[in-house]
């Protein structure tokens, strides 16, 4: 039993990788949201929301990006993110609702996610969404459904039939969390939030978290732990600030000012090298 589980797996990230062309234009769409001081959505119900508010809520402490950057709207609400809510996908006027209460404006990005391509909840949000004037992105495992037409970029995996068939939380949900993996980790490197693949923008809120962070400021730095913890006091335990103090070698008032200037962007507020 296991192994057909595995096997069928196993088809997965051929089926996203046939989609990098899709999925790259709805990173675009994204770099150029954030950018421009807009807004990115993920608008689900069931799996598909429980995904979305995941990859959203890690987003903060795994980039060290505003909180708003990058919203998760699930049919049902909080309650829908430990139980299942009856009936609350089946509302194109609630997904609508929810979407509008976010105030939702052009030149943001909207991401609906639904294994069918059917869920009247995401077809309700999208709609409000492009009668917004925002980007309009699908995820679902059914190239022809609904959500191709509701949508401006479709990114549609074929990941066939579930080894227990109607459950879209297997092969279909495992698309779905590598889909938004990729839209958000391409998102932050593009936005300068990691330095070469360094996760610089993690943020230290425990002990395990603040070793890490060491760790990788040193190695980020080619430097020292011991010089590195130096700079890390100095910048407040701001780990971004702390990597344009070292390589820049400027103060940590320099540093937060320079990637304020950026956004945040660690790239592009590195002090040029003289050769």
């Amino acid at each position: 039993m296991l192994r057909k589980l595995n096997q069928e797996d196993a088809r997965v990230p051929g089926a996203v990788a046939r989609e990098i062309p899709n999925i790259a234009r709805a990173v675009d769409a994204m770099v150029d949201a954030l950018n421009s001081g807009g807004r990115i959505f993920y608008v689900g119900a069931g799996t598909s929301g429980r995904l979305a508010t995941l990859d959203a809520a890690e987003c903060p402490p795994t980039f060290g990006t505003p909180s708003h950057w990058i919203q998760a709207v699930i049919a049902g609400g909080r309650p829908a993110l430990w139980s299942a809510i009856e009936g609350a996908e089946d509302s194109a006027k609630r997904g609508a609702r929810d979407l509008a209460e976010r105030r939702v404006r052009r030149g943001e990005v909207v991401v609906g996610i639904t294994a069918s391509g059917s869920t009247s909840y995401v077809l309700g949000a999208l709609a409000k969404a492009r009668k917004a004037g925002a980007v309009t992105v699908g995820i679902t495992s059914n190239r022809k459904s609904p959500i191709a037409r509701a949508a401006t970029i479709l990114i549609a995996p074929e990941t066939g039939s579930e080894a227990i068939i109607g459950s879209t939380r297997l092969k279909a949900g495992t698309a779905q969390k590598l889909v938004l993996n990729m839209l958000s980790t391409a998102t932050m490197v593009r936005l300068g939030r990691v330095y070469d693949n360094y996760m610089v923008g993690v943020a230290l809120t425990n002990k395990k978290l603040r070793a890490r962070g060491l760790r990788i400021l040193a190695e980020a730095a080619g430097t020292s732990v011991s010089k590195a913890a130096r700079a890390l006091r100095k910048s407040g335990h701001e780990t971004p600030v702390a990597l344009l103090m070292l390589l820049n070698n400027e103060s940590a008032t320099k540093a937060r000012r320079h990637l304020r200037w950026v956004q945040g962007n660690i790239r592009a507020a590195l002090v040029p090298r003289r050769r």
